[in-house]
């Protein structure tokens, strides 16, 4: 990930609605939510929830797939794990010991793809 795709994705992540989306979907896992139970579960309108839903697809962060007469979206872990990369790369200044913190948080499992579930 680059600077400016790094600024793209922190600004959809700097508004709190947003943010609260992009954590839901990163608990939903592969399977992700419709758009209406993530508007749902957000409290916010569909309109509303439109709005930031592509926001997020525009910074790369969420992904939408239509199944059937419904739209899911999911977390995209390669382009938020890119954000942490990014924000960790020129870590500890020698001091691994630093990062062990952060680097436990990012190591474990990402979430199983559809075809592993099935």
């Amino acid at each position: 990930m680059d600077q400016r795709q790094a600024l793209v994705a922190f600004g959809a992540l700097s508004q709190e609605t947003r943010l609260h989306i992009v954590r839901m979907l990163v608990v939903s896992g592969p399977n992700g939510m419709a758009a209406g139970a993530i508007a749902e579960k957000a409290e916010v309108s569909p309109s509303n929830i439109s709005f930031h839903l592509k926001e997020l697809e525009r910074s790369g962060l969420i992904t939408q797939q239509r199944e059937s007469r419904s739209i899911i979206y999911t977390a995209n872990y390669e382009a938020l794990g890119g954000l942490i990369c990014f924000l960790m790369e020129d870590c500890c200044s020698g001091n691994p010991q630093i990062c062990a913190p952060a680097a436990a948080v990012t190591a474990c499992c990402a979430p199983a793809t559809k075809e592993e579930l099935q």
